[in-house]
């Protein structure tokens, strides 16, 4: 057999020997208390807005879609994931001290401002996670009254 060839095989089974490696996944049913938007009796809308566009990589409840199986996409993925909950773990807002909740506030009114949230590599294959305009002012107005409160 020749050397690209073998190359070629070695991948493959690679590939599907991959296929097997046990996830845990970020999923869980029980929306805790200290989350976000139940702390701050957030309105249908501002959830809406919240879930589809920032809870994916930002909390406990992560909806996986059908390619999030396939290895490398997974690992990629998973580790996006433990990422952006490093950053902001929605999940956990109020285990926060104050100072870091204005902070983290703060930091989410800017990341919307500066279009640099959700992720663009994000919203390629979420493109319901893109906000218009109109939830962009919708969730920082929300976000800024949060912080009027403080």
């Amino acid at each position: 057999m020749k050397k690209p060839l073998k190359i070629a095989v070695v991948l493959v089974l690679v590939g599907i020997a991959l296929q097997f490696v046990p996830r845990t996944e970020n999923y869980s049913e029980i929306v805790p208390d200290t989350d976000l938007l139940k702390a701050y009796d957030a309105t249908p809308e501002i959830t809406a807005i919240f879930k589809k566009a920032c809870y994916d990589c930002h909390s406990n409840t992560t909806e996986y879609l059908w390619y999030h199986n396939i290895q490398p996409l997974r690992f990629l993925i998973d580790q996006h994931v433990k990422e952006g909950k490093e950053v902001l773990d929605l999940s956990e807002f109020k285990n926060y001290s104050n100072r870091r909740q204005k902070s983290k506030l703060k930091s989410i009114i800017s990341q919307v401002k500066q279009d640099k949230m959700p992720l663009k590599s994000y919203t390629l294959l979420h493109g319901d996670a893109k906000l218009s305009s109109l939830e962009k002012e919708t969730l920082i107005r929300w976000t800024e009254n949060i912080l009027d409160n403080y």
